[in-house]
């Protein structure tokens, strides 16, 4: 086998280098100590024997390991990119790293996903695949360094993105790990020198500064999973879990068929962020505020409360301050929200190991209840006796047009039905004290009425869209941006009233809606 191009030219990383010093220095162990390990544990036996059988690295096949997982094979659940496992064996459009696996280690795709000794044999298996298709041969294979084009093709990304999650191993390595897995079994890899060989790993994009946020990276998304500009203006922060990888996420951005996108992404272990959206363009990442927020992802799993830790907690948080800062959004829990607490959202991240208390505090900003309190999917029949956040809105609203609902504390009580009654013979709706669907849309619409139209945004936008949903009994995204889909509601509205259908809101729309019609 001819000799590889690897062991001609060695680029040596300086940043790696120096945080090998100071790991070495730290723990006094030597680069060639062996890990200190009990051989009957299972996670631990499994890195052992994938190593031995093909030729991998011990330690760089668990730095993977650690860096896509944690070690949390997650039952056999996928991650956002489709993958599986303590080792992220994925199958998607663009990584058939799964398939791949199967292949080579003969086991079905099925065990992979959901055996975690059989996940790491087939990890194993790709990277040393990588390896031989990079042409190492067997003396390059047992220096660790040799293998660093093998763990970016691993990743199954290009450029700086590739680069990205090959650093990230390698810093793993160069400061060692004492990790615990969600079992309890601990797996430890030694510090040690480290000068990875980066020849045919295009990098040098890696270190580009965020136009946006200077402390920040800057990898960008693929062009097609995002929008340039915007149709709202910025108003809110949203906080969302990665479901995978740091590295794995950003390379996700970049892929076509994921049509997702982050503005920020930042890193469990110390914090780092990396920009792929520009703030003035619209990133995809919550649905119906898209258009109205900046997206922040950060790594980890919502089931795990590992990920979050303090180095993220305050990276993320110095974020937040300064994006408040720069679009005047208030620090509130109404303006500071969870991906999971946008109108419409089906998914649950941060999910409940995300400590908003503290969160809230590093911001300098309020803890309180998420969201505008006045946003929902739906808008369901409130009456004496009913109680919940929706009973809040009813009091929170009748309260703000001076009827006196009460302490809007989520219970209607007899000081609410008064209130809404009182309400209803004031927009001579039937006053039975009940808030059905007229009444819902009078009092979401309540306030003033400007002339809206196609390219609209702001939050006369966001009481259109509410009354809508109220109205129609069907979902208005109450994203304060009037795009196609409010024009087509409004047309509908229109429509069904008897009113001039043009898709714009006008006076006798405006009419029409605080009436309860």
């Amino acid at each position: 086998m001819p000799s590889s191009p690897l062991a001609r030219t060695r680029a040596r990383a300086s940043v790696l280098a120096a945080l090998t010093v100071s790991a070495l220095v730290a723990t006094g162990q030597p680069a060639t100590a062996a890990p200190d390990r009990d051989a009957t544990d299972p996670l631990n036996r499994a890195f052992d024997r994938a190593a031995q059988e093909y030729g991998v690295p011990r330690d760089l096949l668990a730095a993977v390991g650690y860096g896509e997982s944690r070690l949390d094979g997650h039952a056999g659940q996928p991650s956002q990119a489709n993958g599986y496992g303590v080792m992220h064996l994925a199958s998607n459009p663009e990584n058939r790293s799964l398939e791949k696996a199967a292949a080579l280690t003969g086991e079905s795709a099925d065990r992979l996903r959901r055996d975690t000794a059989a996940n790491i044999l087939g990890g194993a298996a790709v990277l040393r695949d990588h390896a031989d298709r990079l042409g190492l041969d067997r003396a390059e294979r047992s220096d660790v360094n040799a293998w660093y084009p093998a763990v970016a093709r691993y990743s199954e990304a290009e450029g700086p993105a590739a680069a990205l999650y090959a650093d990230t191993v390698f810093t793993f390595l160069a400061e060692g790990l004492d990790a615990t897995a969600p079992g309890g079994e601990k797996v430890r890899v030694p510090s040690r020198p480290v000068a990875p060989e980066k020849d045919g790993v295009p990098s040098a994009g890696i270190y580009a500064q965020s136009p946006d946020y200077p402390t920040a990276r800057w990898v960008a998304a693929y062009s097609g999973n995002y929008v340039v500009g915007r149709k709202a203006a910025v108003d809110k922060v949203v906080i969302h879990t990665t479901q995978g990888s740091y590295a794995g996420s950003i390379s996700w951005y970049q892929n076509p068929a994921s049509k997702v996108s982050a503005h920020y992404t930042i890193r469990s272990s110390d914090g780092e962020v990396t920009q792929s959206v520009l703030e003035k363009d619209t990133a995809w990442h919550a649905g119906s505020v898209n258009s109205s927020s900046v997206g922040i992802e950060h790594e980890g799993y919502v089931d795990n409360p590992a990920w979050y830790t303090e180095a993220m907690y305050r990276s993320s948080a110095a974020l937040t301050k300064h994006l408040a800062a720069r679009y005047n959004i208030p620090k509130t829990r109404s303006h500071i929200i969870g991906h999971s607490e946008a109108p419409g959202a089906t998914h649950t991240d941060p999910g409940p190991n995300w400590n908003w208390n503290h969160y809230m505090q590093l911001i300098g900003g309020t803890p309180g209840t998420p969201g505008d309190g006045l946003t929902f999917p739906s808008y369901t029949l409130q009456q004496s006796g009913s109680t919940g956040p929706q009973v809040k809105a009813v009091q929170q609203l009748l309260n703000a047009q001076g009827y006196a609902a009460g302490t809007a504390d989520g219970v209607f009580g007899p000081a609410t039905k008064s209130a809404t009654q009182a309400f209803q013979r004031a927009r001579s709706l039937t006053a039975d004290g009940a808030v059905g669907p007229k009444t819902w849309t009078a009092l979401l619409s309540v306030g003033t009425t400007p002339a809206l139209s196609r390219g609209s945004s702001g939050d006369a936008v966001k009481r259109i869209q509410r009354a809508l949903t109220a109205a129609l009994g069907t979902t208005v995204d109450a994203d304060g941006s009037f795009g196609p889909a409010t024009e087509t509601a409004v047309r509908t509205y229109q429509s069904g009233r008897g009113l001039g259908v043009d898709g714009k809101v006008g006076p006798a729309t405006w009419g029409a809606l605080q009436a309860g019609r």
